[in-house]
C-alpha cells in the first residue's frame, strides 16, 4: 500500500495528486479500498435507527466518499487527457464496477427510505433554502436512478446502467483511437499548396509530436484546430476531400473502431430505462430535469431557428456561387469545399484574411485577455506556479486570488492537442468548492485541443480558437466562483440547459473592441489589431453564420429525433441520421457538426444525451444578459458584473435556475438579442 502514490493523502501543492509517480496500475487496488471506505459510510447511515435528520442522512450523503470522488476526478482527467493503452484497460475494467457501485447507492433501498421521509417532511424541517434544494435535488438523484423500482425492474434496471457504463467506454475509446491512428502525410510543396505559414507550422510540430522527423514532412490530424484551417486553406481538392471523410467518418467503419452496434445498443437500453420510469421515450425522461421540461419547448427553440439558418446559408452559398464561377471553377460545392470557397468570400466581400489576422492571436496573450477580463469583472488574479507540475508538460497551474490576495481557487489549463488526449474542449474539476467537511480550494480544470505551433514559434490562434478558449475559461470562472455549502450543488453542477450560459456569457469579452486594443497584438511586432481591421472582424462577425447554425441546429435535431423514438429496439444510427437530415432539407454540402457515430457529448456518457439543444437555449439566456452590460454602457459594469457573481455564478445549483436568471435580470429571458446575434433577424 505503502508504494502505490492513490493509498495515501496527496500531499503536493494545493492537494493536487502526485502526477509523476501515479501508474495505471495504480488505480484498482485504489479503486477497491476507495469504494469499500464509501460503501462503509453508506451502510453507516443506511442502518441508523435513529430517526433521520437532515445532518445525518442528507449532509452526510453528500459529504460521503471524498476519496472515492477524488479518485474518480483524477482518473476520468487523466483518462481524458494523458490516455495510454493501459490506462485504457484499466478504464474497461473499471466501468461495470464504478456503475454497479452507483447503483448500490441509489438503489439502496433503507438510504432512499430515510430520504423520502425527509422530502415528505422538508416543509416542517426549518431547512435554509440551500438545505432544502439539496434535500430535494438529492431525492430526485434517488428517484430518477431508480430508487422506486422494484424487484425485476429494479435488477434490470442495475444491469443497464452497468451495460450503459461499459459501452459509454467503449464509445469514447474507439473515437480516441480514430483519432489518434490518422495522419493525412504532405511530403512535398505541391501537396502544401495553399497552406499559411501557421498552418504549415502547426502540420510541422504535429508530425513531430508522431515521431515523423524527416525533413518537411508535414501531418494533417482530426483535431479541429489543424483539420478546419487545412480545410479553409488547402489548394488540392482531392486532399481536402480525403481528410473530410476522415474526420466525418470516425466510428462510422467496419472493423474495430466501429460505433454503429454500441450506439444503437445504447439508444435501446436508454429507452428501456426511460420505460422503467414511466416515460414512452429518453428525450421525455432526459428533459423532465431541464428548464426545457419537455420535447415540445425543445422542438420550438429549434424551429424557431431551423428555417431562417437554412435561408442565410442559401445566401452564403449563392456568394460561394460567384466566387466559384469568377474563378472558372466547374464543380460542384461539396462538403469538403465549403470553407475553402467561404474563405474566398471573406477576403473578397470583408478584404479579411486568417493568415493576416493570426498573428495578432498567440496564445498567451489571449490567456492573459480572459485573465484580465475577470480581473475587471470579479477581482481574481491568476498566478502562474511553474514550480507546480501538472499530469504533462503542457499542463500550466494557477493560483486564482480575491482582490485582496487570499487564494480562491486552482486552476489548471491544458491547451493542446495530442495523440494520447480525446479531441474537443471542457471544462472539469479536480475539486469542487464546498464547505460540507471540505477545508480546501477547488481545482478546476481546463482543456484545449490547439494546434501547437513550431519550435520557438507562438501557438496562433483564429478567432474561433480564441472564442473557444473564452468559452471553456467562462466555465473555468462558474467551478472556481461558487460558493456553496454543499458538494452536489457546487459549480457547473446545474440543470444542463443552464450550464452553458456562464461559458456563452464569457465568449462576448473576447470580441470587445477594449479587450481586443489592449491584447491582440501581433506577435511578431506588438502592433495593437489596427482599427481597420477590427472593422472588417466586425463586418464580417455573422458571415456564415447560416453555415455554422445549420450545422449545429442539424445535430441538435438529429439528437432529439433519435432519443425520441418510443420502439423497443432502437433504429440503426446511419440510416436514421440520413433519413432524418433528409426530411429537415439539410443541404449536404454544409453538413453537421458531429455525426451520431463520434458525437461524444451524446455517447461518452448520458450528460447531454437529448440535450445538445442546450448551446443554443443558454445562447438566449447569453445574449440577453450581456444585454444588461450594453444597457449599463459599459462592458465591465460593476454592478452588473457583481449581479452575474452574485445570481448565476456563486449560486451553483443552490437555487432554481429560473429564479437565479430572474434576480440577475428581472425578468425572463428573451430570445430575440439571440436571433441577431447570429445574424438571422435584423439587428
Amino acid at each position: 500500500m505503502s508504494a502505490n502514490p492513490l493509498m495515501s493523502a496527496w500531499t503536493g501543492p494545493y492537494g493536487l495528486p502526485p502526477f509523476d509517480a501515479i501508474r495505471a496500475e495504480h488505480f484498482e487496488p485504489a479503486f477497491e479500498a476507495a469504494l469499500a471506505a464509501h460503501r462503509a459510510e453508506l451502510d453507516a447511515i443506511a442502518a441508523s435507527t435513529a430517526a433521520p435528520s437532515f445532518a445525518d442522512t442528507v449532509a452526510a450523503l453528500d459529504r460521503g466518499g471524498r476519496a472515492l470522488t477524488a479518485l474518480e476526478h483524477l482518473f476520468s482527467t487523466l483518462s481524458a487527457s494523458a490516455s495510454s493503452p493501459e490506462l485504457q484497460a484499466v478504464q474497461r475494467r473499471m466501468a461495470a464496477p464504478l456503475a454497479a457501485h452507483a447503483n448500490a447507492i441509489y438503489l439502496n433501498a433503507q438510504l432512499f427510505a430515510r430520504l423520502e421521509q425527509l422530502h415528505e417532511q422538508r416543509a416542517a424541517l426549518g431547512l435554509t433554502p440551500e438545505q432544502r434544494r439539496l434535500l430535494e435535488r438529492l431525492h430526485l438523484d434517488f428517484v430518477r436512478a431508480g430508487a422506486r423500482l422494484q424487484g425485476e425492474a429494479r435488477a434490470r434496471y442495475a444491469a443497464i446502467m452497468e451495460r450503459l457504463a461499459d459501452l459509454n467506454t467503449r464509445f469514447a475509446q474507439n473515437v480516441l483511437a480514430d483519432e489518434s491512428r490518422y495522419r493525412l502525410e504532405l511530403r512535398s510543396e505541391a501537396e502544401l499548396a495553399g497552406l499559411p505559414g501557421f498552418v504549415r507550422a502547426a502540420a510541422r510540430q504535429a508530425a513531430l509530436d508522431r515521431g515523423i522527423g524527416e525533413e518537411g514532412v508535414h501531418v494533417v490530424t482530426l483535431s479541429r484546430s489543424l483539420i478546419v484551417p487545412f480545410l479553409t486553406f488547402s489548394e488540392r481538392r482531392d486532399l481536402r476531400e480525403q481528410a473530410w471523410r476522415a474526420w466525418v467518418g470516425r466510428g462510422d467503419d467496419t472493423g474495430e473502431t466501429d460505433n454503429r452496434d454500441i450506439v444503437r445498443e445504447m439508444l435501446t437500453l436508454r429507452r428501456e430505462q426511460a420505460a422503467l420510469h414511466g416515460h414512452r421515450s429518453y428525450a421525455d425522461y432526459a428533459l423532465a430535469d431541464t428548464m426545457a421540461g419537455r420535447q415540445s419547448a425543445v422542438q420550438a427553440l429549434l424551429d424557431q431557428v431551423w428555417e431562417p439558418a437554412k435561408a442565410a446559408a442559401a445566401r452564403e452559398r449563392a456568394m460561394l456561387e460567384e466566387v466559384r464561377e469568377q474563378l472558372g471553377h466547374q464543380l460542384t460545392i461539396e462538403a469538403w469545399d465549403w470553407r475553402w470557397y467561404a474563405e474566398k468570400v471573406r477576403q473578397q466581400r470583408f478584404q479579411l484574411d486568417e493568415a493576416e489576422v493570426k498573428p495578432y492571436f498567440p496564445l498567451d496573450a489571449m490567456v492573459q485577455a480572459m485573465f484580465d477580463c475577470a480581473q475587471r469583472l470579479y477581482g481574481l488574479r491568476f498566478v502562474a506556479q511553474p514550480q507546480v507540475a501538472g499530469y504533462h508538460p503542457d499542463v500550466k497551474v494557477y493560483e486564482v486570488q480575491r482582490a485582496d490576495g487570499t487564494a480562491r481557487g486552482v486552476f489548471v489549463q491544458d491547451n493542446f492537442a495530442r495523440p494520447t488526449k480525446r479531441s474537443g474542449a471542457w471544462m472539469n474539476a479536480l475539486r469542487w468548492q464546498a464547505r460540507n467537511g471540505i477545508d480546501a480550494l477547488p481545482i478546476i480544470l481546463n482543456n484545449n485541443n490547439f494546434a501547437k505551433g513550431a519550435p520557438g514559434e507562438p501557438t496562433l490562434l483564429s478567432f474561433d480558437d480564441v472564442r473557444t478558449l473564452f468559452h471553456e475559461f467562462g466555465h473555468g470562472l462558474h467551478g472556481l466562483l461558487s460558493d456553496v455549502e454543499f458538494e452536489r450543488l457546487s459549480g457547473t453542477q446545474v440543470l444542463r440547459d443552464f450550464v452553458e450560459l456562464p461559458s456563452q456569457l464569457m465568449e462576448h469579452w473576447m470580441a470587445e473592441p477594449s479587450v481586443l486594443k489592449q491584447h491582440a497584438r501581433h506577435y511578431r511586432t506588438g502592433e495593437p489589431l489596427p482599427d481597420a481591421l477590427l472593422a472588417r472582424l466586425k463586418a464580417a462577425a455573422t458571415f456564415n453564420q447560416g453555415y455554422e447554425t445549420v450545422r449545429y441546429t442539424a445535430s441538435a435535431l438529429v439528437d432529439l429525433a433519435i432519443h425520441a423514438v418510443e420502439d423497443e429496439q432502437a433504429p440503426e444510427p446511419v440510416g436514421f441520421e440520413r433519413e432524418t437530415l433528409e426530411r429537415l432539407g439539410l443541404p449536404p454540402a454544409i453538413g453537421q457538426n458531429h455525426r451520431l457515430t463520434h458525437f461524444q457529448h451524446l455517447f461518452s456518457g448520458s450528460s447531454y444525451a437529448a440535450g445538445y439543444y442546450v448551446y443554443l437555449w443558454a445562447e438566449v439566456l447569453d445574449c440577453d444578459a450581456f444585454e444588461a452590460f450594453v444597457e449599463a454602457g459599459d462592458p465591465f459594469d460593476t454592478a452588473t458584473a457583481q449581479s452575474v457573481l452574485a445570481n448565476i455564478l456563486a449560486v451553483g445549483n443552490s437555487k432554481e435556475p429560473g429564479e437565479t436568471y430572474r434576480a440577475f435580470r428581472g425578468r425572463d429571458a428573451r430570445v430575440e438579442p439571440m436571433l441577431k446575434g447570429r445574424g438571422l433577424i435584423p439587428a
